[in-house]
């Protein structure tokens, strides 16, 4: 099983298993883009309260903020897209974000704050944070303010909340 440490600019972290039992081109395509180290510097984009916390699709450079460049599409891994993923969406779940196409996930990923059923055989789930820090940081997340900033970004932190690295464990 691999295991990576998502590390936040302040230092905060979250130690994440990842499960190629349910999803194994998910944890391939992001094993890839952590060994890429596509991650650093991106920003948490969109944070629900009592619903996930999602990154992959933003970076931060020179305090602007710009699109991540582009990554290769996947294959959904979820039971509407016939692929058997038990991997239920509880909180601590990570799991990849698409659109509304169902093998279009790429880079960006969502981590459940709380437990979200609907999600279930929507979305790729691949793994889990462990650990009591780990948890302690996903409350934090879950616990930052929000704001509007414009171009479809309700739901944006501010101030940023940014990623310095995602690393192997």
């Amino acid at each position: 099983m691999n295991k990576v440490r998502i590390i936040l600019d302040n230092d905060m972290y979250m130690d994440v298993e990842l499960h190629e039992e349910y999803a194994p081109i998910s944890c391939k395509n992001f094993l890839k883009l952590v060994d890429e180290k596509f991650y650093d510097g991106i920003v948490f984009h969109r944070i629900i309260k009592g619903f996930m916390a999602q990154a992959g699709g933003y970076i931060l450079k020179d305090n602007s903020l710009d699109y991540a460049n582009e990554c290769e599409q996947i294959k959904g891994e979820f039971k509407s897209n016939g692929v058997e993923n038990n991997l239920l969406h509880k909180k601590g779940v990570i799991s990849m974000a698409r659109t509304s196409i169902k093998d279009s996930a790429s880079s960006q990923f969502f981590i459940c704050t709380a437990d979200a059923p609907h999600l279930d055989g929507e979305y790729a789930s691949f793994g889990y944070i462990v650990g009591e820090d780990s948890f302690k940081t996903l409350d934090y997340l879950d616990n930052v303010s929000t704001q509007n900033i414009g171009y479809g970004l309700t739901d944006f932190p501010y101030p940023f909340v940014q990623i310095k690295s995602i690393r192997r464990l």
